[in-house]
């Protein structure tokens, strides 16, 4: 796993073992969510810490 702030589709194809094409659904959907919280998204890629919250049901600890 990259240190890096985002997640690319691939990444989360390869986590969870979905094609590309649905791991870029999961983007969309996970950047609706922080949209309408007020955040600033970017296509294609999503939020790290976000994301392992969402699929992994667990707070991330700072560092982790």
């Amino acid at each position: 796993m990259s240190n890096t702030v985002f997640v690319k589709a691939e990444e989360v194809a390869k986590d969870l073992g979905v094609s590309t094409a649905y791991a870029y659904k999961l983007i969309k959907k996970l950047n609706g969510e922080l949209k309408a919280k007020g955040f600033i998204t970017i296509s294609g890629r999503v939020n790290r810490k976000y994301y392992l919250e969402k699929i992994y049901g667990a707070e991330v600890r700072k560092g982790e």
